[in-house]
């Protein structure tokens, strides 16, 4: 279990990300268009897996905004934004912010995805919703960087999470 802080208080989370060097854990989530996406589908690509707590929060917005902005400049790579809002608000948020080079993923079904990346807030006024964590996929899937934003109101270290690409 992981501490974290939503204002200054206290909160955890159910275990601790995946290690630097070990192999990602594939995923089964929910895209805009209703479909289903997996790791497998980004099998080749280099990954950054951009996940939050909600899209209609100002740090959530900020962070998915960001990496859309830095992800046109990199090649062969994907973005993934993932949170638990359903789709229809994450397609909404992007398509009202004309974001069109991130990935949005819901996990909205069983939190399956936050539950096996020990991401999930298991506490507190967010409890069941991802905490604030950026994730850099090789390739080949295996983790290069993974940061968990200790104050859940601060944005991620975007380019330490880069710097690995």
């Amino acid at each position: 279990m992981a501490s974290i802080t939503l204002g200054g208080n206290p909160i955890h989370t159910n275990g601790e990300l995946p290690a630097v060097g070990s192999k990602a854990t594939d995923f089964n989530m929910v895209k805009t268009d209703l479909g289903t996406a997996t790791l497998a589908d980004f099998a080749g690509s280099k990954v950054v897996l951009n996940i939050f707590p909600s899209i209609d929060t100002g740090t959530c917005a900020a962070s998915v905004r960001k990496f859309n902005e830095k992800a046109s400049a990199l090649a062969n790579t994907k973005v993934l934004c993932i949170s638990r809002d359903l789709p229809f608000a994450q397609k909404r948020f992007c398509g009202a912010e004309g974001l069109e080079n991130v990935i949005n993923l819901s996990d909205f079904k069983e939190g399956s995805f936050g539950k096996n990346y020990g991401l999930e807030i298991t506490d507190g006024p967010l409890a069941g919703l991802h905490s604030r964590v950026v994730i850099v996929l090789d390739e080949n899937g295996t983790i290069l960087h993974a940061e968990q934003v200790k104050e859940i109101a601060d944005e991620p270290n975007y380019d330490a999470a880069l710097a690995v690409l």
